[in-house]
């Protein structure tokens, strides 16, 4: 197997360097606006992306959410195109187009026949300063989200006990409150207070377009002069400086909620390659992710499901690439018979393993084809290549760092890993939240609200 796995990766690697080759291309408009533009000539498509360097880690007490209700209703129309004639135009034209809110971001785009990116261009300018913020639109979004939020958190026990988990394990950092915000929030918002964050944030020198596809980038950047140049920038202040104090000792909860089956997730406190002066650091930890959770032969995998079957599932998870510092998250189903604090003696005898004992070269060799296997999966598709460039920038690193990744984790060797297992893995820094699974009630099916956008 291992053999046919490299095997494949070595046949796929010249089409990956040809990709790799085409680099990026900026430009700067003098409103502020950054273009970035990736050239990839495999099929006549391409892929627009706005992104607004805003998300819920920029809201305060009282809104959160809010990057998200706007996500939804920048969808409901400009003076110049009412509610609707977005999408219809988008459809008519053969694309497909939706949005998405994070953390740190919220991004719209469009994947269109590479002829009718001008459409895509002249909607995107329209409503980067022109929304029409209706209040009977309002009311009908707000159905919508809380009907998201429903169905997303409040029905999925998971999901439910990783928002308390988030509000417990960040005591002032604004990760603690979720994107899609608190139900008190969402239902007061008001037209006032949506326009007010629209007007703040959504500007031509608060965002970032990314363009890949079979395009030219001096037409790509000719186009973006014309339709997003006359817009008027808009005075940005800096964010405050936010910094979560040090966390003195581990933090636990136990959430009751109707579910099935017990779970347990833990999660220490660790930055990301934004905060760190020494970014291998940052790359190690990745590492450290996927020699526990990344495939069937990762730790957690081989030796608490298949090998002692104590655990149903079991997995662990860092983001590198976050605007604030962020969590190592490890999580856990029991097997019959076991409880979630096996689960916790299991995977801390996992992290204490790591602390002790150098991982193997065989475990790196693994983790590596891997990020060349899936390095090469995302750069066969627009849609992750322009995702890639757009986070990067947003969040603060630069889009460089698309080609640093492969290298970087290339370079992690078994003496990093462990020192950031000593490092950053510590008691002192760690967060537990178990489900603790109540008697499921039999309700009727509720009715779902149609007509909302996907966000994450």
């Amino acid at each position: 197997m291992k053999f046919q796995l490299l095997t494949i990766i070595m046949l796929m690697f010249p089409v990956f360097s040809q990709a790799a080759d085409i680099k990026p291309q900026e430009r700067v408009l003098s409103n502020g606006l950054k273009i970035i533009v990736k050239e990839d000539h495999r099929s006549p498509v391409v892929v627009s992306q706005v992104w607004y360097k805003v998300g819920s880690s920029y809201e305060p007490g009282g809104i959160t959410g809010i990057s998200h209700m706007l996500e939804h209703m920048m969808f409901k129309g400009t003076d110049k195109h009412p509610p609707g004639e977005f999408s219809r135009i988008i459809a008519e034209n053969g694309g497909n187009e939706n949005a998405f809110t994070g953390r740190d971001y919220t991004a719209y785009f469009q994947t269109l026949e590479k002829s009718r990116l001008p459409i895509s261009f002249e909607l995107e300018a329209d409503r980067m300063r022109n929304l029409h913020l209706l209040a009977d639109e309002l009311i009908k979004e707000l159905q919508v989200v809380t009907e998201e939020r429903r169905m997303r958190t409040d029905d999925k026990p998971r999901s439910k006990l990783q928002e308390h988990f988030n509000a417990m394990a960040y005591s002032n950092s604004p990760y603690k409150n979720p994107v899609i915000g608190w139900p008190a929030d969402i239902a007061s918002y008001k037209v006032k207070d949506l326009q007010a964050w629209y007007e703040r944030w959504y500007a031509p020198n608060n965002a970032t377009l990314v363009v890949v596809g079979d395009i030219v980038p001096e037409e790509v950047f000719k186009l973006a002069e014309q339709h997003f140049g006359p817009l008027k920038p808009s005075d940005l202040d800096p964010l405050k400086v936010q910094t979560e104090v040090k966390q003195l000792g581990v933090r636990r909860m136990t959430v009751k909620l109707p579910a099935t089956l017990p779970y347990i997730l833990m999660g220490y406190k660790v930055p990301s390659l934004t905060a760190l002066e020494n970014e291998k650091e940052a790359y190690a930890l990745e590492v450290l992710g996927g020699i526990l959770d990344g495939g069937n032969s990762a730790r957690l995998s081989s030796r608490l499901v298949r090998g002692q079957q104590i655990a149903v599932s079991a997995g662990a998870g860092y983001s590198l690439i976050s605007r604030l510092p962020g969590l190592f998250l490890l999580d856990a189903t029991p097997a019959k018979g076991k409880t979630v604090y096996d689960m916790e003696y299991a995977l801390k005898k996992e992290v204490a393993d790591l602390k002790r004992n150098l991982v193997t070269s065989k475990e790196l060799a693994r983790i590596k084809a891997q990020v060349l296997s899936g390095a090469i999966y995302e750069r066969d598709s627009n849609f992750y290549q322009a995702m890639q460039l757009g986070m990067l920038e947003t969040v603060g690193l630069g889009w460089q760092k698309a080609d640093d990744y492969v290298d970087k984790i290339n370079q992690v060797t078994p003496e990093q890993v462990q020192e950031v297992a000593r490092k950053y893995l510590i008691e002192n820094h760690l967060n537990i939240a178990y489900l603790d699974p109540q008697p499921m009630k039999n309700t009727a099916s509720r009715k779902v609200t149609k007509g909302g956008r996907h966000a994450n």
